[in-house]
């Protein structure tokens, strides 16, 4: 009698794990990151690469486009950014290979194609530099919410800086502006819903 009890809850224990299995598999995915809902499509971007070749978003369909907007000049959130986008990346295994790293300039002035290689060589190979006339890029800084603020500087008219935003956007594979995060999001918490979306079902 005790076995036939003993094998009654073994039995009950099993059901309750499975039941459990299937619940956590089959829950919806909670986003880390401010989700947009309902989707957006994500405003266009035609600009130029770092190696000189043109960029259209609307060519990455396949892809999920990680983007900062940020300048080559930027002494401290922008590199951090891109160390941020070289560990995510590194924790994407295969899902890497369907996500874009993409910083756009918000000093096209200073950032021709050339400059954006030589500082996207200080993090990643696989990092797309994208920049432009102003033209062309005032209608994308406007498209995303950019707030951009040169301040000049008195003794070199040269050597200034920019106030910016530092907001990263998330553009899944069909084409949506999915997330958005605010500096200070963890390396973890950006990963997470990075490889959610590179391998979400297309």
């Amino acid at each position: 009698m005790k076995i036939k009890y003993l094998l009654a809850g073994v039995l009950v224990i099993a059901v309750a794990l499975v039941g459990a299995t299937i619940w956590l598999a089959l829950r919806p995915y909670t986003f880390r990151g401010s989700v947009i809902d309902p989707p957006l499509r994500a405003p266009a971007i035609a600009l130029t690469t770092h190696t000189g070749k043109p960029f259209r978003l609307s060519d990455q369909t396949g892809n999920v486009v990680v983007i900062f907007f940020g300048y080559a000049s930027c002494p401290d959130i922008c590199p951090t950014t891109l160390y941020e986008f070289k560990k995510i990346r590194a924790q994407l295994g295969t899902a890497a290979a369907h996500v874009r790293f993409v910083l756009i300039t918000i000093d096209p002035e200073r950032d021709t194609p050339e400059q954006m290689r030589d500082y996207l060589s200080n993090f990643d190979p696989t990092f797309i530099g994208l920049t432009g006339t102003e033209a062309e890029l005032t209608p994308v800084w406007q498209g995303y919410g950019v707030f951009r603020a040169k301040r000049t500087n008195t003794n070199n008219a040269t050597n200034y800086l920019f106030d910016h935003s530092g907001r990263v956007y998330v553009v899944d594979a069909r084409g949506n502006l999915k997330t958005t995060y605010p500096p200070g999001t963890s390396v973890e918490d950006m990963a997470a819903d990075v490889q959610y979306l590179a391998r979400e079902p297309q």
